[in-house]
């Protein structure tokens, strides 16, 4: 009997490992901390009633590097950060490192009344702003009834 016990209690601990597992996989709070690690860069992406707007986290990006591309309802936001950053490797001996660099996609799903053909995007003091219009078949209008 107590050995078919330790299976349920070994089938236990698996299924808690699990569930651990899918709430780390699928959490959405935590911060930028809480991104899977070499996610970069971060996003926020929200909407008017004209656009949808992306707003990307870059510091450190040549905007001349940056490529902005939609096809088929996705928006791709593709780049390298080079590492920049002075280093002394004869007397540094590097022990954790969290500046993320080198190439990096990100993929974003538009809604269907995104227009692809009218796209702006502008890359100030290391935020990137894409700014996707609505169609305007798609916006709320006002019928006079005669």
């Amino acid at each position: 009997m107590n050995g078919s016990l330790g299976l349920y209690g070994d089938l236990f601990a698996e299924l808690d490992r699990l569930q651990q597992n899918f709430e780390q996989a699928f959490s959405t709070g935590g911060g930028i901390r809480a991104l899977p690690r070499r996610t970069f860069p971060v996003i926020n992406v929200g909407s008017t009633p004209d656009a949808i707007e992306v707003l990307a986290l870059a510091p450190g990006v040549d905007p001349a590097a940056l490529q902005i591309t939609v096809d088929k309802g996705l928006l791709v936001m593709a780049g390298e950060r080079k590492d920049d950053l002075p280093t002394d490797r004869d007397n540094t001996a590097v022990y954790a490192q969290e500046r993320f660099k080198g190439t990096f996609r990100r993929v974003i799903s538009l809604p269907e009344d995104a227009d692809p053909a009218r796209i702006s995007a502008t890359y100030c003091d290391g935020l990137l702003r894409v700014s996707v219009a609505r169609r305007e078949a798609s916006k709320p209008r006002q019928i006079t009834v005669n």
